[in-house]
């Protein structure tokens, strides 16, 4: 069964609403009815237009594809532009109106909520990646700290083969960082090798070096990394959604508080946070809250 729209929904109330107030005045109800058919079917009402002005995290990158691309469906007269600058210059463009909306893989800090508020729209698991050649296949919350402390330095003292662990992070502002950074509790700490600026370039540093180990967002890793299990849960919609994998994070909608959104800023904005977008949500990798 095609979908009513909200736009094909008002019409068909407004030929209802026609009809009713026609009859009560004596009017022909068939025949009230077929002029109000006719007058919806020859016009309709106005389209939106413009543009919605979205930025911020990397790791909400294939969410808000899915997201933008079924809302054209709905509202083909909008174009939602994505800039994946960071968590950080996300909420900063919220809050200094250069964004309508702010994306963030983190939830607000309390000096942040002065000026923006944050409406989460899905959960994300932050997924522990090394080689594919890797012998690991567990690690606790325990020996990711000490692993991205340099407490433990080797790979044999966790499973693995005999060699030098190479940490790979994203640079500071990352929601991703602040994100693993902030549960495995290493905030500020950690020994780096490299701070990658977006998620595919960590996926891709750990891909490509044997001793690496990274973090990404869940929605992100394919089978070109192994994700390795976290206190032997895995990582995956069913664990981040009953809370029983650790290391995970919501994805944030950020909008300025001092200002109204625009008209198609605030149809994307409810479109997004819907039950319309649930399967379109997990469809790109990520735990939808709004089913």
């Amino acid at each position: 069964m095609k979908k009513i729209t909200r736009r094909s929904f008002l019409t068909v109330c407004g030929a209802v609403a026609a009809a009713a107030a026609l009859t009560a005045c004596g009017g022909s109800a068939s025949s009230a009815a077929a002029s109000s058919t006719s007058a919806a079917a020859g016009s309709t009402a106005a389209a939106l237009s413009g543009n919605v002005a979205a930025g911020g995290s990397t790791s909400m990158k294939n969410v808000i594809a899915a997201l933008t691309e079924g809302f054209a469906e709905v509202e083909p007269g909008v174009t939602v532009s994505y800039d994946p600058t960071g968590s950080g210059a996300g909420i900063t463009g919220a809050a200094d109106k250069t964004l309508d909306i702010g994306l963030s893989s983190r939830a607000l800090k309390d000096d942040e909520k002065a000026d923006v508020e944050g409406t989460t729209i899905a959960l994300d698991g932050i997924a522990i990646i090394v080689n594919n050649a890797s012998k690991v296949e567990n690690l606790t919350v325990d020996q990711l700290k000490q692993m991205f402390t340099g407490e433990i330095t080797n790979w044999s003292e966790v499973g693995g083969d005999d060699g030098e662990i190479v940490l790979i992070g994203r640079e500071a502002g990352s929601g991703t960082r602040d994100g693993f950074e902030s549960i495995v509790d290493v905030k500020d700490s950690c020994k780096y090798a490299q701070e990658l600026t977006a998620t595919g370039a960590v996926i891709s540093a750990v891909e490509a070096n044997p001793l690496a180990i990274g973090y990404a967002s869940l929605s992100a890793v394919g089978d070109t990394v192994k994700m390795v299990t976290v206190g032997g849960v895995e990582c995956s919609e069913e664990t981040v959604k009953d809370g029983s994998y650790e290391v995970q994070r919501p994805f944030v909608f950020v909008t300025n508080k001092s200002v109204a959104l625009s008209e198609q800023a605030q149809a994307f904005f409810d479109f997004a946070t819907s039950a319309d977008a649930a399967d379109l949500i997990r469809t790109a990798g990520a735990v939808p809250v709004n089913e």
